[in-house]
C-alpha cells in the first residue's frame, strides 16, 4: 500500500501475498498513482473514488482467486459448483478428516517403531 492509500484508508491492511494479480488491475492503479503525483497534497474526490474502487476490485478478485484455490483443494468439490459457505464447510471438515487421519497414521508409524524395537531386541 503506497503512503496515499495508507493517509486515505487508514483501517484497510493490505494483504499481498506476493502473487500476481491480474495486470489490467495493477496497470489500473499504477496509471492513478501517476496521475496523482506526490507534490499535489490534494486529490480530487474523483481520483480518490477512482484509486478505492481500482484496490477494492483488487480485493475482491484476490478474494474470489482464494475460494477459488480453496474449492480445488477439496476433493469432495471436485467437479461441482459450490457456494462460497458450501466452500468454507466442506473445507473445514476435510480438515479435520485429515488431521484424524494424521493423527492416525502418527500412532501407526509409533506402533510400528516399537514393535520394530522389541523385534530387534529379540534378536539379539
Amino acid at each position: 500500500m503506497t503512503e496515499m492509500d495508507a493517509d486515505l484508508y487508514p483501517d484497510y491492511e493490505d494483504d499481498d501475498d506476493g502473487e500476481s494479480d491480474e495486470d489490467s488491475d495493477d496497470l489500473y492503479v499504477g496509471q492513478l498513482e501517476a496521475s496523482m503525483s506526490s507534490e499535489n497534497q490534494y486529490y480530487s474526490q474523483a481520483d480518490k473514488r477512482a484509486h478505492h474502487n481500482a484496490l477494492e476490485r483488487k480485493r475482491r478478485d484476490h478474494i474470489k482467486d482464494s475460494f477459488t484455490n480453496l474449492h480445488n483443494s477439496v476433493p469432495v468439490l471436485q467437479g461441482q459448483k459450490a457456494s462460497r459457505a458450501q466452500i468454507l464447510h466442506k473445507s473445514a471438515e476435510y480438515i479435520t478428516v485429515m488431521k484424524k487421519r494424521t493423527n492416525d497414521a502418527r500412532l501407526y508409524i509409533s506402533d510400528l517403531i516399537r514393535t520394530n524395537n522389541t523385534l530387534e531386541s529379540e534378536r539379539k
